[in-house]
């Protein structure tokens, strides 16, 4: 197994156990559990395969929060569809 392939088994790994805590830490006081949970979503889409389908099921059965979700994340695909609109805008110009 590579050395690439085994960080990103751990980073994947990391990601569904601050996923299993989240609700543990969301019965603290403050926001922690929602952090906790997105940096768990963060990590696990970016190391899955699986969690990379499912997230392109969700986009497209509700655009609008897939759209929310990409920005959060920072997603090459938010800034791509982001570009490729604004020049379509400039286009119909």
């Amino acid at each position: 197994m590579a050395r690439n392939e085994i960080l990103r088994l751990c980073l994947l790994a990391l990601g569904l156990l601050l996923i299993i805590l989240s609700p543990v830490i969301g019965a603290l006081p403050g926001p922690g559990g929602v952090l906790v949970l997105i940096a768990g979503l963060a990590l696990t889409l970016r190391n899955s395969k699986w969690a990379k389908r499912r997230y392109v099921q969700f986009k497209k059965r509700w655009p609008r929060y897939g759209h929310w979700t990409d920005w959060g994340l920072r997603r090459k695909s938010h800034f791509r569809r982001k570009h490729r609109k604004a020049q379509q805008g400039d286009a119909d110009d």
